[in-house]
């Protein structure tokens, strides 16, 4: 059944009712529509207010019991279909297929004497747990784990794939894990070595030796916080394997106080066994530079983001030429913002090829180093790569250990492609940025970096960014908000796992499973899923779907409509639109009336067209206002009856949306059949349900009643069927059960039926047409 849609504000029932109720509903519906799946956002393009569970994209593990689950650290083990989950006295195992079922734990928590002596050296009890913080692939069976231990950390041995109690396999000085890397069972390790975090070091762990920084040596590190790292190889020569690591650390001024907070790259040899004489036990290979991520302003005074939230290294095949992705954040107490930047290893090696820095006092500037440079040269690894004439670092001459220990630092700064950061935020007052995954997806028109980004309010942000060559700019299209948990927290990691397309995530809350892509929610036409711009999505000439690349096989192979770059509609949907809606609506002469179209792209311009007699005219008229609703009239007058249609204009794509036939109603004879109504004795009008106060659930919105106290009586039903006979709809028993269905609460309309219940020789007659009245056709407006 169709109903037309009424929009006026008159005096009296229809004032009450078709307006004051319709305006609550669109606005409560709007305020609880943020924040649900998607935040409103002005470079968002469609937003949806469909939670990710009740889309059946996304399941969570929160854990046992009523504590918060506070995971650690993740691992991905696509091997074995598990991903690990380090977390307080807890390893788990779960399932890559759905996190939250059929996972294994392991309980490991800190001894009696371990909390004991933590507690006697004033630290708090919950600082005392064991915090699992290291995770990493031992070999094909085993598992590498390390805890706090209550600041008394021990590495563990763990079988994959059995539970049961962890085996020690080493235990080292008291540290917090920072930065870890494995690399042929051996740990490289970002960790503070004393107690009170003084002493921050990069260090190689393993059963034989112990390789580490400098001690209190500021030009290595000065207050650092450590945040990923990776072994690179350079080229085939495995004895030439370099391992890098991202820090911050602060520079010192000349009196040898903290100023200015810096951004690091830092290398060591893989192999790097330390000096003979000197450097005993401490790495022969450190050198650091600065990464840059900076945005050009006035004068030439560039803004720098200065502080590395998190890093992710995106590999490619050869494993050789990663890209680095580093999410920054401002550090100045005024301006805020983030940044990503994305370095090339050409970039970070040619830096460490280039001069080393050098300044002969504290209170000097740094400059390039001139003077000769000992062979070999200072950094670089004992490998045949580099002539094969030392089998060692402890064979390397005294004279290049010294040089290294007195210029770790690197002149050139490594500068970020296109010299500027591919994504910026610095709206004051926005949500923090804490953690970023990449993953590349190639799409019809090339290779594309699809962004996820964890916020501090368990929203994922799915983003890619394009380059244009010709103008030097750089676009960022947000694809997705996606919130992944219900409470607001912190996102501490993200895995990306393309072979199952799904995304990881876990925050103090538990772990999420998010599926990367649902095509489907873009809408149902061509348009939509060009207009989209996501990498994973194409038109396939019935569906927006998953893309698949070319030699790819998949059941259906109709043929596909993609343009990432451009979101070009015009030239791919040319003839695909689907018929516009149409609509009835009745306006009241002299009042208000509201023809609502919100088109689904928060990013398209929408056009009202006004057709009568055969012409088309944009509509312009100062009693007309363009609301985010629609088009408003603010007194409709008998001439403005007619034909108006919605269109929308995205990437010059034009979209008819909606043709609304305008009716306007004389003023004179809405008043006379109120007026008739008075004649009643102020009795309750028999309406289906009555109103709250205030906006409830959309479930159980009721208007307060079909009309003022002055027009409810005995015969406010003659009253109700005339109205709607005056503007041409005579079925008032259906029109009716459709406004209970829709406006009353599952209690008031029990209630009702009881009241109005038909002589039992109707029920089965008045069920069908209830459940019919549900099938509300494409051109019904339900409000």
């Amino acid at each position: 059944m169709s109903l037309p849609l009424i929009s006026t504000s008159f005096p009296g029932l229809t004032s009450h009712f078709f307006h004051l109720c319709f305006w609550k509903v669109r606005l409560w519906l709007l305020s609880t529509s943020i924040g649900v799946l998607f935040c409103l956002n002005p470079f968002l393009r469609v937003l949806f207010s469909t939670e990710l569970w009740q889309l059946n994209r996304t399941w969570v593990f929160v854990g046992h019991g009523t504590a918060p689950l506070q995971p650690q650290t993740m691992l991905l083990d696509e091997g074995h279909g598990r991903i690990y989950v380090g977390a307080k006295n807890t390893l788990f195992s779960l399932s890559l297929d759905q996190v939250n079922t059929h996972h294994r734990e392991i309980q490991w928590a800190s001894t009696e004497s371990q909390i004991e002596e933590c507690l006697m050296k004033g630290r708090e009890k919950s600082e005392c747990a064991n915090y699992i913080k290291v995770l990493q692939q031992y070999n094909q069976t085993h598992l590498q784990v390390c805890g706090t231990g209550a600041f008394n950390p021990i590495c563990v041995l763990v079988r994959v794939g059995h539970t049961g109690q962890v085996s020690p396999k080493d235990r080292f000085r008291v540290c917090v894990f920072v930065c870890v890397h494995t690399l042929g069972g051996e740990l490289y390790i970002g960790l503070y070595t004393d107690y009170w975090e003084n002493d921050g070091a990069f260090c190689r762990l393993n059963n034989q030796t112990y390789t580490r920084t400098e001690r209190d040596d500021r030009q290595q590190l000065n207050e650092p916080t450590f945040v990923g790292s990776a072994v690179i190889p350079d080229n085939d020569d495995r004895d030439d394997d370099k391992v890098y690591f991202f820090f911050t650390e602060r520079e010192t001024d000349a009196e040898g106080g903290n100023k200015a907070v810096y951004t690091r790259v830092g290398r060591v040899c893989a192999n790097d066994q330390g000096g003979q004489r000197m450097l005993v036990n401490r790495w022969s290979s450190f050198l650091k530079t600065r990464l840059i991520c900076s945005v050009a302003g006035p004068n030439g005074i560039d803004t720098h983001f200065d502080e590395l939230e998190d890093v992710f290294v995106l590999k490619n095949k050869d494993g050789k030429n990663p890209e680095i992705f580093g999410l920054f954040s401002t550090t100045s107490v005024v301006f805020k913002g983030y940044a990503v930047c994305v370095y090339h290893m050409d970039e970070i090696r040619a830096a460490f090829n280039g001069p080393f820095a050098y300044r002969e006092r504290p209170e000097h500037h740094w400059t390039a180093y001139e003077d000769r440079v000992p062979y070999p040269r200072p950094g670089s690894c004992a490998s045949k790569v580099n002539g094969g004439g030392f089998s060692s670092s402890k064979e390397f001459p005294d004279e290049v250990l010294r040089f290294v220990r007195s210029h770790p630092v690197m002149y050139r700064p490594v500068l970020p492609q296109h010299r500027r950061p591919v994504l910026l935020q610095t709206e004051p007052g926005r949500r923090k940025l804490t953690q970023i995954a990449v993953d590349r997806v190639q799409a019809q028109d090339g290779h594309y970096h699809v962004l996820y980004i964890g916020t501090d309010d368990s929203v994922v942000l799915k983003v890619i960014t394009i380059y244009n060559k010709d103008t030097d700019t750089m676009e960022e299209v947000l694809l997705e908000e996606l919130q992944v948990f219900k409470v607001a927290a912190p996102i501490r990691e993200i895995i990306i796992s393309p072979k199952r397309q799904q995304l990881y995530v876990g925050s103090e809350v538990g772990v999420a499973q998010v599926r990367l892509h649902q095509c489907d929610l873009y809408g149902s036409e061509c348009a939509d899923c060009c207009l989209a711009r996501d990498p994973y999505c194409a038109w396939d000439g019935l569906t927006c779907t998953r893309y698949y690349p070319a030699g790819v096989y998949t059941k259906s192979r109709r043929f596909r409509r993609q343009d990432v770059r451009h979101g070009n509609a015009v030239q791919l949907c040319n003839g695909l639109q689907i018929d516009a809606e149409e609509r009835l609506v009745y306006g009241v002469e002299s009042n208000s009336t509201l023809l609502e179209c919100v088109p689904r792209s928060l990013q398209a311009k929408v056009l009202w067209f006004l057709q009568k007699a055969g012409e088309k005219h944009e509509v312009n008229d100062e009693r007309v206002l363009l609301t985010s609703h629609g088009l408003l009239f603010l007194r409709v007058r008998s001439s403005d009856a007619g034909m108006y249609v919605c269109q929308t204009v995205e990437h010059g794509y034009v979209h008819t949306l909606l043709r609304i036939s305008l009716h306007v109603l004389r003023g004179e004879r809405v008043e006379s059949a109120i007026h008739r109504a008075n004649d009643g004795e102020g009795e309750k009008a028999v309406v289906p349900c009555l109103s709250s106060t205030g906006p409830p659930p959309v479930s159980s919105i009721s208007p307060r009643a079909l009309g003022p106290a002055s027009v409810q009586g005995p015969h406010s039903r003659l009253w109700y069927k005339e109205f709607l006979q005056l503007i041409g709809y005579g079925d008032a028993q259906r029109v009716e059960e459709y406004c209970e269905r829709v406006w009353c609460s599952d209690k008031k309309r029990k209630k009702t039926k009881r009241k109005y219940a038909p002589p039992s020789g109707e029920k089965r007659g008045k069920g069908r047409r209830e459940e019919n009245s549900h099938r509300v056709p494409r051109h019904t407006v339900d409000t």
